[in-house]
């Protein structure tokens, strides 16, 4: 029996890789979120499929055939969120803006850049609200204004102060529910309504300024701080990380 050669060249290297790439991005995508026992069942399925096409159990193959031909219907449906996500990364404007010149016509390049001093208030606001267990919710443009979910709540474009943070977080005012947008130095709306991602797992102790926080953070690039109701405790949500229970001065100086 002769010996069967399998002809590998650099093409196939890359091919291998890229698969390999994208496949690692879709887990960092699904970890930690219902959708990963769906993503391991999907992968185990189509490998089931390769296996059966590779041995040609015609039989076999022609049910499997019928699940896989309608697969890329199912994953839209079952990955929403997920695929929401990845666009929103491809769309990333800072991305976009190093990569491709072109898009610097089309994308808001607008300054985001919070002062020092503004991030002195802030921290002052929150640790005067960490201290009464006043809770909070403050979102901090990064490369865009928010907003659609600016438009979601009460215009105010007023200068970042301590006082005004503390007093609208009051909980007898009446814009101290949802999320507070600054942008830049300036104060943008307040009681905004953020996204909710009911996938998301948590801590039981993390409650639903927390997932909000979470889940504004996985499509936008904004950092999100949120002061506890029930601790006092103050947390920082960049880039789909929780840094939990941090000191007024931690929280400073990660921001800057």
């Amino acid at each position: 029996m002769g010996l069967l050669f399998i002809s590998f060249g650099f093409v196939d290297l890359i091919d291998i890789l890229l698969v390999a790439v994208i496949l690692y991005q879709l887990y960092k995508l699904v970890r930690g979120t219902v959708a990963m026992n769906i993503f391991v069942g999907l992968m185990l399925l189509y490998l089931v499929w390769l296996i059966v096409k590779f041995l040609n159990l015609s039989l076999l193959s022609t049910i499997l055939d019928s699940f896989i031909s309608v697969g890329v219907i199912a994953v839209i449906i079952l990955f929403q969120q997920e695929i929401r996500k990845f666009l929103l990364l491809l769309g990333n404007t800072d991305f976009v803006k190093k990569r491709f010149a072109l898009a610097r016509h089309f994308i808001d390049s607008g300054d985001y850049t919070t002062s020092e001093n503004t991030l002195r208030e802030i921290g002052r606001a929150c640790r005067n609200m960490s201290e009464t267990k006043t809770g909070a919710l403050i979102v901090l443009a990064d490369n865009t204004e928010l907003a659609t979910f600016v438009q979601s709540g009460d215009i105010l474009n007023a200068d970042v102060s301590h006082r005004l943070i503390e007093s609208i977080f009051f909980k007898n005012s009446p814009m101290h529910d949802g999320a507070m947008i600054i942008v830049g130095n300036h104060i943008k709306a307040a009681r905004c309504v953020l996204p909710i991602d009911d996938d998301l797992v948590l801590p039981p102790n993390l409650g639903l300024r927390h997932r909000a926080a979470m889940s504004m953070s996985n499509q936008t690039e904004a950092s999100i701080i949120v002061v506890s109701e029930e601790t006092g405790s103050i947390s920082l949500v960049r880039k789909g990380e929780i840094k939990y229970d941090i000191t007024p001065e931690a929280l400073l100086s990660m921001l800057q």
